[in-house]
């Protein structure tokens, strides 16, 4: 009987931590990529709270690598040299400063885990906190040569489950996740985030640890900040598994922990955004189309590795495809599958280009202008109308289900979410819609909220008036700034 408690223990544990942990009434989070950590408290503050996000995915938040020679590439930051809370965007001060504010306005932060690996050979350079590493040699941990996967070698067959998990990624330095030291150290520096309040963690690489000790890191993590979160709440885990359907490493090896980041997702979208690919398929789209279930999926239509060409995914759509980058991400919040994540980018020329930088390597702050988007070179695509909006979308469709749906056979398409909000889509290339269109909606007036915001009893862009019956008549024009009509009960006046 001990024995059987015991495992029903662990596996409401496990079932825990795909919980994202969010404010009563939020279901989107948003990766606020190389931001500064008092950038971050006061976005959450200023705007993330008041637009309903529900968390912010931060970058990792211990010592790297200072790579001056490179110009301060993005990447520095998943070259760890120790678990000191310090890097560009802060000391440990200001993450706790951070996660606090936030927390205080609902919005929760999720930390990006580098645990698979260290930095790569260090040619004498040294962490942004001073620390000095050596090959194999991490004193600010420390580590020392047995702790890594040992004699090196690359990963380079992923047909070998042993290559991919137990050799080098890319030259960086490999940590043995069979050690219980190794796996020591990681639990304490993750149970340090953990008390600050952090809600939980995407695990860097997670394709490249064996499950088995990564199920040993996750059920050594303390329960989650009382202050914050209430008795007994588990860390929310979504891990990074590329998975193609070629390798021999899967993603379903993972999905018994936590989340997995669905690459699938956007992979599969931007075809049919780009009409390689019909849209009147999506009607199914989630397992049907090879994903995992969404309860176990975190969803996005790019990421930072991907929308530079990196980490897999496929042909996926970004910022420099603003009006198809819009209808994805707006199918992507009103769609019922998965825990959606929006991108929050900076402008880029090389793929290694690091954040906005003044001519000491300080990370700039975004400038907000006066319509809420941000100054380039930040891009700040969580700022742009016809992407908070749907963030407020989601919110208000809470659990329903998908109905209501409608296709004309090729790049429009429409439907609702039961009766709380309803969207319409036209991406075809030279047919406008026009139809009259079954919306699940209570009769009444609507404001669009992809042509602007609900102003009192009034609408800053398009009203869409819903007839007793349930139906409007929706107009989109193949020559409209947005091919996406959306309204919501949230978003009814008069």
């Amino acid at each position: 009987m001990r024995a059987l408690w015991t495992f029903l223990a662990v596996l409401g544990a496990a079932s825990a931590q795909w919980d994202p942990n969010v404010a009563n009434g939020r279901s989107a989070m948003v990766h606020l990529f190389e931001w500064k950590w008092n950038d971050i408290a006061a976005e959450c503050e200023r705007f993330l709270a008041p637009k309903g996000y529900a968390g912010v995915q931060v970058s990792p938040p211990n010592e790297n690598l200072a790579i001056p020679s490179d110009n301060r590439p993005w990447w520095e930051r998943y070259q760890p040299v120790s678990y000191r809370l310090i890097t560009r965007s802060g000391d440990e001060a200001a993450f706790t400063d951070m996660v606090n504010r936030c927390n205080n306005v609902g919005v929760r932060i999720y930390v990006d885990a580098v645990i698979n690996h260290m930095s790569a050979t260090q040619g004498g350079q040294t962490g942004v906190g001073g620390s000095k590493p050596s090959a194999y040699n991490y004193p600010d941990v420390p580590y020392g040569q047995n702790d890594f996967h040992w004699p090196p070698c690359s990963a380079t067959n992923y047909q070998d489950a042993n290559n991919v998990r137990n050799c080098e990624l890319t030259g960086l330095q490999d940590l043995n996740d069979g050690s219980d030291y190794v796996r020591g150290k990681i639990t304490e520096y993750m149970n340090k985030l953990i008390g600050i309040g952090v809600a939980g963690f995407r695990i860097d690489a997670a394709k490249h640890m064996w499950p088995d000790n990564l199920a040993k890191i996750y059920g050594a993590l303390s329960n989650l900040n009382s202050n914050y979160f209430g008795s007994g709440k588990r860390p929310f885990i979504y891990q990074e598994v590329i998975d193609p359907g070629t390798e021999a490493v899967k993603k379903t090896e993972y999905i018994g922990m936590g989340r997995v980041c669905e690459f699938t997702y956007g992979s599969q979208l931007a075809p049919c955004l780009r009409r390689k690919n019909l849209m009147k398929w999506l009607v199914n789209f989630g397992e049907e189309w090879g994903m995992v279930n969404g309860n176990n999926a975190l969803v996005f239509i790019d990421n930072h590795d991907n929308q530079r060409g990196h980490g897999g995914g496929g042909d996926v759509l970004t910022f420099r495809e603003p009006r198809l980058y819009k209808m994805a991400t707006a199918f992507m919040l009103a769609w019922p599958y998965g825990f959606p994540r929006v991108m929050s980018s900076y402008e880029f020329n090389l793929d290694k280009d690091g954040p906005p930088q003044d001519s000491n390597n300080n990370i700039i702050s975004p400038t907000i202008n006066s319509d809420d988007s941000c100054a380039r070179p930040w891009v700040c695509e969580h700022r742009w109308r016809q992407i908070y909006n749907m963030v407020g979308f989601r919110n208000n469709a809470g659990l329903t289900a998908m109905a209501n749906w409608w296709d004309n056979g090729g790049y429009q398409i429409a439907f609702s979410r039961g009766n709380t909000g309803f969207i319409a889509i036209n991406n075809e290339a030279n047919s406008d819609l026009k139809q009259t269109l079954k919306t699940g909606l209570p009769g009444g007036k609507y404001c669009d909220v992809i042509s602007g915001n609900v102003n009192g009893n009034s609408c800053t862009g398009s009203t869409i008036t819903v007839n007793g019956d349930g139906t409007a008549y929706i107009e989109i024009l193949t020559s409209a700034d947005d091919g996406v009509v959306a309204i919501h009960t949230g978003a009814k006046i008069a």
